[in-house]
């Protein structure tokens, strides 16, 4: 939300500063380089870092979304989050505060923890929000575009009122540009309520798809349904549990003292949803449910360890030379995953994809943000962009479940004649006999994937292999370069 906020706050003329955990992650935005745009970094629990994050600043926005593991929990850490931001709100001489949550209890606890500061607090809680990338669209674009008959439980018959994220945006600024919405809270929805079976069915409809055959089966069933939708789609259970918990409650009518503030035109959850696919279609979304998690911590982003620290690695690394630029090589592996797939085994990726959502991980489903275009931080499926210099380096950290932590790195060289060598390094930590196990287990299958994959990017530049691909080394110890 935060990153189709802040560009819109540009252009109506305010100075925003972003802060959030990663500063490489900022700078990847396209508004990051806009001169009313400060980047900091900061974590919501470390409240010095807050405090001079908020330093100076009139306003701040909390647009940090907690994921709950278990039914309605909340723990003590999103409450000091909140009392966190609270505080440096105060101690910055803030003016306001400005939160979006849901309609949830554990939202309504870091509500109060705001409201109950010195510093005004508003708060808006939506119950289902529809745009590209956002969670909930997600959810119902992977349910009816991939299962055409389903039983699901009661709660799809649970009326809601969904919003249009740009109805939302202008929400959030409205509330910034009227004071009276100070210390206020505030339901929104947008202008009808409709169950979530109708909304698949607006979906089929707009995406041109059969209408789904739906059998409901009189339980509630959180649990189950939240595992299934783990299954089924690439959002992880801890971001579905939220939406499935909501739609189990009565749906609460949108507040009409707001609307009456911040007048705008309300899209229908039709109109939503076609916005949302026509914004897919030319690969124009702004932000993504991914964009905010799994960030890997700082140690995770890089292969190499130092000499000391005593860290077991192996290496499958392995080169080829070919006939193409570097830059012809880039396109080609910059396309890598998603709807490109891997070069070579693609039913071995998916399955693999397949037991990884099975033991609780986020599988194939996520993709990319963009089929073509890659930036530091982005999703590949289920490794992570750690490291890019096009078009010589690229680095993939794994978010897979893995005993152990792994990285695919490429490198681009360019020999002079025309000719470019590719080297492939697939580098693995392994965490305690289990992780030394599942090297060795699968080390076979690697051979001939990675083997495959320089192949397959060989071939989709269009080019000849002169020499290659050719092992250069399967273990190094570790701070070894």
């Amino acid at each position: 939300m935060g990153g189709r906020l802040i560009p819109r706050l540009l252009e109506a003329g305010y100075h925003v500063r972003a802060v959030g955990r990663s500063l490489e992650r900022l700078r990847i935005r396209a508004w990051a380089s806009h001169p009313a745009v400060e980047l900091l970094e900061a974590d919501i629990l470390d409240r010095s870092a807050l405090l001079r994050a908020s330093q100076g600043c009139r306003v701040l926005y909390h647009l940090v979304h907690t994921t709950r593991p278990a039914p309605a929990a909340i723990t003590g850490l999103d409450l000091q989050g909140a009392r966190n931001l609270s505080a440096a709100a105060a101690a910055g001489g803030a003016q306001r505060i400005i939160y979006l949550g849901d309609c949830l209890r554990p939202q309504a606890e870091i509500a109060e923890v705001l409201q109950a500061g010195s510093v005004p607090a508003t708060v808006l809680r939506a119950a289902l929000i529809l745009g590209s990338g956002s969670t909930s669209f997600e959810i119902l674009r992977h349910v009816v575009e991939r299962h055409p008959a389903m039983v699901v439980p009661r709660w799809i018959a649970t009326p809601s009122y969904p919003i249009a994220i740009r109805n939302v945006l202008a929400y959030l600024i409205g509330c910034l540009e009227h004071e009276e919405t100070a210390g206020e809270t505030y339901d929104i929805g947008g202008p009808q309520a409709l169950t979530y079976r109708e909304l698949m069915e607006i979906y089929a409809q707009e995406a041109g798809l059969p209408r789904p055959h739906i059998l409901t089966v009189p339980v509630a069933a959180v649990g189950m349904s939240v595992y299934w939708i783990h299954l089924v789609t690439p959002v992880p259970s801890a971001l579905a549990r939220p939406l499935v918990e909501g739609l189990c409650h009565s749906p609460v009518r949108p507040d009409e003292r707001l609307r009456a503030i911040v007048p705008q035109e309300l899209l229908t959850a039709r109109e939503a949803i076609r916005l949302a696919l026509e914004r897919i279609r030319r690969f124009e979304v702004e932000s993504h449910w991914s964009d905010a998690t799994g960030v890997p911590p700082a140690e995770w982003t890089s292969p190499g360890d130092p000499a000391w620290a005593g860290v077991t690695s192996f290496v499958d690394q392995r080169h080829m030379v070919i006939d193409a630029s570097p830059e012809e090589v880039w396109q080609a592996l910059s396309r890598l995953g998603g709807q490109t797939g891997w070069y070579y085994g693609d039913a071995l990726w998916r399955a693999r994809g397949t037991l990884d959502r099975l033991l609780g991980g986020i599988g194939l489903g996520r993709g990319r943000r963009d089929p073509v275009a890659l930036a530091p931080g982005d999703t590949v499926d289920f490794w992570r962009v750690a490291d890019l210099r096009p078009p010589q380096k690229l680095v993939l950290v794994a978010e897979m479940r893995i005993p152990g932590r792994a990285w695919l790195e490429f490198q681009v060289r360019a020999l002079g004649g025309g000719r470019t060598e590719l080297v492939q390094s697939a580098t693995f930590h392994p965490r305690g006999w289990l992780g030394m196990l599942y090297w060795y287990a699968l080390f076979p299958l690697h051979q001939l994937l990675f083997r495959g994959m320089l192949r397959g990017i060989a071939q989709a530049v269009g080019t000849r292999i002169v020499s290659g691909p050719a092992r250069l080394s399967s273990r190094r110890p570790a701070g070894t370069r």
